[in-house]
């Protein structure tokens, strides 16, 4: 690791450089961040979770979304502790960075960066087909439309992050409200005989009309039941633009896993039991098609599909500005291209916005397969889910008399459930798509050629996140001594 000389004019470089890699404090408390976790996700409510009706049934896909609800509490009830250890911008890259080194530190890092840059270039193109399939304006899904899309919202989170967050709260609770009435809607249809109508296949072991394709189909549909609470991870990334971070984040968190979980279980059994699993189970917007039965639009379902709009809206916003706080924090400490952490006069990381959101833009201008980024998207999260609860049995471990604010409820019991879930839904994202999987482990590879051979000789010894791993090694050695 590169060390900066205390020399008064190093000194003054330091700070000067920090200085100029600075986010604005204090934007935020803990209903604008629970609002920020729930925006994150609520899109998945909306749109994507019912494909896993076609991996395990009702019965499998509610199993999985059971378990990655389980490893998501358990995740996230551990974030919690690490985020009122190292409340900074480095998020999950942080913790890992203190409990594993530069290496572990730059592969959750990298795996939470392949996340937040491809799930938007996934959104965008679902937003598009919304947009044109509404008939709004007479527009259509292309190109032009991510391009308005990404600059829309890059220039709002280019404003300033107060504002941005407060435009994703507003959108987040119209889509929230809608997925009440929604369920409210479907009510009177409901009928658990049409939980289970998805024919049998009689040659998968297990099967039955609750699991029609057996056993293993409950472990295909993992990827699937994540995608109810896929993002809600990055609350952290706000750490250094929150009020009394060590307090507010875990608070946010918890509040934002408990309304998730709720939406969950409404939208998935209403959905289901209202039209039937086997009539949802390929649709591109299944609520709505959970509200028209004989296939004619009602006011009812035109609101749910405009609100549907609005959770896309809100996960694509939320999650370019979850990439760009993970792309400064690790620009800042010198994993990637310093000049990618600058910040603007209103303290916005502007190439970390700009950057990100042309891959993500150019991406889904070219590939239009959101289905395959969001796979890849999800593959990079759950090795980012493994790397940080395993960080968090590391430093319970190795430092249990470290300062803790905020302790997770069954200490490492709980992170280690997170642990080998997260490793399960790895592997299962094998079982959905192996190309995505392949496509992501060659992007890995590439990053780090680049950290191995390049940047790791030149980490900044000054970000926070050094700065608290090296404060770890100096007690560490005081302890030898």
């Amino acid at each position: 690791m590169s060390q900066e000389s205390t020399s008064p004019p190093a000194a003054a470089q330091a700070d000067d450089y920090l200085e100029r890699r600075a986010l604005r404090r204090g934007s935020a408390g803990w209903v604008l961040l629970t609002g920020l976790g729930v925006a994150y996700v609520v899109s998945g409510d909306y749109s994507g979770w019912n494909f896993g009706l076609a991996e395990g049934g009702f019965g499998g896909l509610a199993i999985a979304m059971v378990l990655m609800g389980a490893m998501y509490a358990c995740m996230v009830f551990a974030l919690a502790e690490l985020s009122s250890i190292l409340p900074t911008a480095g998020g999950g890259y942080g913790f890992a960075r203190r409990a594993l080194g530069p290496w572990g530190g730059f592969l959750t890092g990298t795996a939470i960066l392949i996340e937040y840059v491809l799930a938007p270039a996934a959104i965008v193109i679902f937003i598009g087909d919304y947009v044109e399939s509404l008939g709004l304006f007479g527009l259509e899904s292309g190109w032009p439309m991510y391009l308005v899309c990404f600059a829309i919202f890059l220039g709002i989170h280019l404003w300033g992050v107060g504002e941005a967050l407060r435009f994703s709260f507003v959108v987040t609770g119209i889509a929230v409200a809608a997925l009440i009435v929604f369920a409210l809607a479907a009510l009177p249809d409901f009928s658990v005989a049409s939980l289970d109508d998805i024919p049998v296949d009689s040659s998968a072991a297990g099967s039955n009309s609750w699991l029609p394709f057996g056993l293993l189909g409950i472990w295909a549909a993992f990827p699937f039941g994540m995608w109810f609470f896929l993002g809600v991870e990055g609350v952290p990334l706000a750490a250094e633009e929150t009020r009394d971070p060590a307090r507010t984040l875990p608070k946010a968190i918890r509040w934002s896993m408990g309304i998730l979980v709720v939406l969950a279980v409404v939208t998935f059994v209403a959905a289901a039991g209202a039209r039937g699993s086997a009539a949802i189970q390929e649709a591109g917007n299944p609520l709505v098609e959970a509200l028209q039965p004989d296939g004619r639009a009602t006011t009812l379902s035109r609101i749910v599909n405009y609100a549907g709009l609005a959770g896309l809206v809100a996960s694509f916003f939320s999650l370019i500005y979850a990439g760009s706080r993970q792309l400064f924090a690790l620009s800042r400490a010198g994993y990637l291209p310093r000049f990618l952490s600058l910040t603007s006069r209103r303290k916005a990381p502007y190439l970390g916005l700009l950057v990100p959101g042309t891959i993500g833009f150019l991406l889904a201008a070219v590939s239009g397969n959101g289905a395959r980024m969001l796979n890849i998207a999800v593959f990079g999260a759950t090795i980012s889910y493994a790397l940080m609860s395993l960080s968090h049995i590391v430093l319970r471990r190795r430092e249990p008399e470290l300062p803790r604010p905020y302790r997770t409820p069954g200490g490492v019991l709980t992170s280690s459930v997170a642990l080998v879930l997260a490793c399960a839904a790895l592997v299962a994202t094998f079982l959905v798509d192996v190309t995505a999987a392949f496509i992501a482990l060659a992007v890995y590879v590439v990053a780090l050629a680049y950290f191995g051979l390049y940047s790791r000789k030149r980490l900044v010894a000054k970000a926070p996140e050094e700065e608290f791993a090296a404060l770890a090694a100096a007690e560490a050695e005081l302890t030898r001594d």
